[in-house]
């Protein structure tokens, strides 16, 4: 948009703005990897040094810059034009997430041990009439099976002496 003299006294006077139309911006253009692959192909297929290569460029709208981009891109990744991405099927994205899923929960678990076994061993160990070092009843515990449950276990008592000050 270009401004005139009185568009500009225009603003200065009446502090009015005049909205540009944004559908009038241009819009950058985009390339797919075939239609890349297309013009590089097309461009090449034109005599070296012919002004039929200058006439190709400008009848496209292209640079010889894009062509010299396009042709690194080519070459880093293969001599075969890219298909583009592969599309995941709903089963794929499914199993995906039930894999992702199962990890977490795989890992709390875990965790979820870890932590009723500390708590298990400590809790044995302030409970009386409890034998703290018997592993076997340590387990139980942590489990949620008391020891007195088990059909042959033989009740353990302890007895707790009171400190002495």
């Amino acid at each position: 948009m270009t401004l005139t003299t009185a568009d500009l006294v225009d603003r200065a006077q009446n502090g009015r703005v005049d909205e540009i139309d944004p559908a009038a911006r241009p819009k950058r253009r985009t390339f797919t990897a075939a239609e890349k692959h297309a013009h590089l192909d097309a461009y090449d297929a034109l005599a070296k040094g012919s002004e039929k290569r200058g006439a190709y460029l400008r009848r496209e709208g292209l640079y010889s810059s894009h062509l010299a981009e396009w042709r690194k891109q080519r070459d880093r990744a293969g001599t075969t034009p890219p298909a583009g991405r592969v599309k995941r099927t709903t089963e794929q994205v499914e199993l995906d997430r039930l894999r992702r899923r199962n990890a977490r929960l795989e890992a709390e678990l875990e965790r979820t041990k870890l932590a009723l076994e500390i708590t298990g061993k400590a809790a044995l160990r302030d409970q009386p009439g409890t034998a703290g070092s018997d592993a076997r009843d340590l387990r139980s515990f942590a489990h949620g099976v008391g020891a007195a449950g088990e059909e042959d276990a033989e009740p353990v008592v302890v007895e707790v002496a009171e400190p002495s000050t």
